[in-house]
């Protein structure tokens, strides 16, 4: 399922227009980014969380080459799904 996908659904699910779902789910998707860049977590009880963790610097390949490199720390996004998306799934 692609983003429009998810659109059609929601209007349909929800019985509204599909701009209205589609404010809906940009608006959703914006304030998760925003509390996830502002250091915070998101859980939605039965779906998942999200949080945001550290990742240290390492060193890894160039594939093509085989040399050595030096891959910066960052932070990454991490999902850990709830009980009740993981035990819906067949």
């Amino acid at each position: 399922m692609n983003k429009s996908e998810l659109i059609d659904a929601m209007a349909a699910d929800a019985g509204i227009s599909k701009a209205a779902a589609k404010a809906a789910l940009e608006s959703m998707l914006k304030n998760v980014a925003g509390a996830l860049n502002n250091g915070g977590r998101v859980s939605l009880v039965g779906f998942g969380s999200w949080s945001v963790s550290d990742r240290a610097a390492r060193d890894g390949r160039n594939p093509q080459t085989g040399a050595t490199i030096k891959i910066a720390a960052k932070k990454v996004v991490k999902f850990k799904a709830g009980a009740e998306l993981e035990g819906g799934l067949k």
